[in-house]
């Protein structure tokens, strides 16, 4: 569109606070600033026709705002391709709001992503950081890495702290480990919980669980759910069982089942009874066999329910906890049920396969873990889960225990356990990559399903649990 000439004026009234009688005036003579104004006047007042006229004579005079502001009109109360033009009017005189604007509108409306891109680029180089930020992840979602870090940067420098935390995944996923030290301290400091929570993951991670506590404390002043949770078992790990138990019932609260389980134990060795039955109840009721079966002890030992008891061991065998099966069969024998209770003694359920009772992985084990699961589920990608990827690495440090010498050790695996060479190989990879990110791109979930496969069976096989 280009800059139209001037029309003629309707009769319209003049506003009636300030000095709108010399704007009019103005306006009326060819005055784009005056009649920009004025339609900013009639727009306070709700009269919309009489902005969207005056911003229209003040655009032909050629003022930009008016231009833009017609282009917010348009996109609220008028047509698509009407907002598209003015946009396009204001954006081609250097806006950037105006650019970032439009390029929103053609990708989301009409979903072009090239003409998009185009004006997020002339936005982004006018000093939009929104318009940046979009460039970064359109580039993610391209495949254009180092073009996405580069955007990234420039929104991030201009204080975007969402682009700093995206800088720190990519660093993350890279291998990078000083950019991921960087950017996610960067947003940290910024207050981005997220941050925080992942930098303290890091340093978990890296063996620095001091220096992990005060990141996980910032982040859990902004109630991160799962930075409650690791200073829980921060402070278990310390022997301080009521700190524990205040940041495990803080992750609780939020509906996360594994704290409420922890939650309980914890209260279980405080001595906290009704607590800790609350707790177990609420994760068991969630579906958890090993809730469920602690609910089932409680319930039995402190409050004398054995019908409660029953039900609540009975849910947990079903979901193949052994424990709950024998004491179920148990129960039953005693109220003279011997027929059921046969069957549960005689053929409980195999053991629950892998799942990490309370926190017997290595925290170090478990932050890899959901660090790699926070990067694979960015951008809408699929999250890999985290217990599955702790019970890989878990696997390999149960099964490798014995060796002194690990030179050999795909060799001295197969020995043992017979599985075929090129499935413990798989799995080394994926654990290397859990371990080394960068070094290789992140499994897909069909490929942790098929290397879950293969160390569960390589504990059956050398008969560990």
């Amino acid at each position: 569109m280009a800059w139209q000439g001037e029309v003629t004026a309707p009769a319209v009234p003049a506003p009636r606070v300030g000095d709108e009688h010399e704007l009019l005036a103005a306006a009326r003579t060819g005055d784009a600033q005056a009649a920009h104004r004025l339609g900013k006047l009639y727009a306070q007042h709700g009269d919309r026709a009489a902005a969207k006229h005056w911003w229209e004579r003040a655009a032909a005079g050629g003022n930009v705002d008016s231009a833009y502001n017609l282009g917010v009109w348009h996109e609220k109360h008028g047509s698509l391709e009407e907002a598209v033009s003015w946009y396009e009017l204001a954006a081609s005189t250097g806006d950037a709001e105006a650019a970032a604007n439009l390029a929103t509108l053609l990708l989301e409306q009409r979903g072009d992503a090239a003409a998009a891109r185009g004006w997020f680029e002339a936005a982004a180089r006018n000093g939009s950081r929104a318009a940046a930020r979009r460039l970064a992840l359109l580039c993610e979602d391209s495949g254009e890495l180092a073009a996405a870090r580069e955007w990234h940067r420039q929104a991030a420098a201009d204080g975007d702290v969402a682009s700093a935390h995206d800088l720190g995944f990519l660093a993350y996923s890279a291998g990078d480990d000083e950019e991921t030290v960087h950017w996610w301290e960067r947003g940290a400091r910024a207050g981005h919980a997220e941050s925080a929570h992942c930098m303290g993951l890091y340093l978990h991670a890296s063996r620095d669980p001091e220096g992990a506590e005060g990141y996980y404390r910032l982040a859990a002043k902004d109630e991160h759910a799962g930075a409650s949770s690791r200073l829980g078992g921060l402070a278990l790990s310390r022997g301080d069982l009521r700190t524990a138990r205040a940041w495990f019932e803080r992750a609780a609260g939020a509906g996360r089942m594994e704290d409420q389980r922890m939650a309980g134990f914890v209260c279980v060795e405080l001595g906290d009874s009704a607590a800790a039955s609350h707790w177990f109840g609420r994760a068991a009721a969630g579906g958890d066999p090993e809730s469920a079966y602690n609910y089932a002890l409680l319930l039995i030992a402190e409050f004398g329910d054995l019908a409660g008891g029953q039900h609540w061991f009975r849910q947990a065998a079903l979901a193949g906890h052994r424990e709950a099966a024998v004491e179920l069969g148990g129960l039953l024998s005693v109220a003279g049920e011997h027929g059921e209770a046969r069957e549960w003694l005689s053929g409980p359920p195999p053991p629950a396969c892998g799942r990490h009772r309370g926190r017997s992985a290595e925290p170090e084990l478990t932050a890899r873990a959901e660090l790699a699961a926070a990067a694979t589920g960015r951008r809408g990608g699929v999250p890999l889960d985290v217990a599955d990827l702790t019970e890989v690495l878990g696997t390999w440090d149960v099964v490798t225990r014995p060796l002194h010498d690990h030179s050999e050790v795909i060799g001295w695996l197969v020995e043992r356990s017979g599985v075929h060479v090129s499935a413990i190989e798989h799995l080394a990879s994926v654990r290397g990559t859990l371990l080394r990110p960068g070094s290789a791109p992140w499994p897909s979930p069909g490929e942790l399903r098929h290397v879950l496969a293969t160390a569960r069976d390589l504990r059956r096989r050398l008969g560990m649990r």
